[in-house]
């Protein structure tokens, strides 16, 4: 066997296996954690495991949805990000207000009227857009015109009551 070429071959070999970064240098992942959390919108929640970026949380919309996932997803190789995993839900808008009606139709009107006639000793009177109650009234009589008007929908004037002593 011919030593000179076998020790050349040899130091070759080891000066490539010292300069060649294993691949047990992986980032490790709260290092990862803080490098995605520092790209993500507030109320974002960042998890990681073995270089696996899971969001999850709340948002607005669909963009910032996408955005913070397009923003883990940019970092750079170094960061140590492997893959995005997108929980992040979408938050609905809240529903629109219910709508008071502003003309009092006959239906709306023998609503009110059929709400407050147990109730003694109280009148309405309907003007174009709200029902407008008099008379006296005990505190719980009081709380059940207020619910019944908040059912039906409708404006109202109840100044005019007043409570029974």
């Amino acid at each position: 066997m011919n030593y000179k070429n076998i020790i050349p071959a040899l130091m070759i070999t080891g000066a490539i296996a010292v300069m060649t970064p294993s691949c047990s240098s992986k980032v490790p992942d709260a290092t990862v954690k803080s490098n995605a959390e520092a790209v993500v919108t507030p109320g974002v929640a960042v998890e990681v495991k073995d270089g696996v970026v899971t969001l999850s949380g709340n948002v607005n919309n669909d963009a910032d949805k996408a955005s913070a996932e397009a923003a883990v997803k940019n970092l750079d190789k170094k960061s140590g990000v492997k893959s995005v995993v997108n929980n992040i839900a979408v938050t609905p808008p809240p529903p629109p207000p219910a709508s008071v009606t502003t003309t009092l139709d006959a239906a709306t009107q023998q609503k009110v009227m059929d709400g407050i006639k147990d109730i003694k000793g109280v009148t309405v009177t309907f003007t174009a857009d709200k029902a407008v109650l008099t008379g006296e009234v005990s505190k719980a009589d009081r709380m059940k015109i207020m619910q019944m008007l908040a059912a039906a929908k409708v404006k109202s004037d109840v100044s005019q009551l007043k409570d029974k002593k």
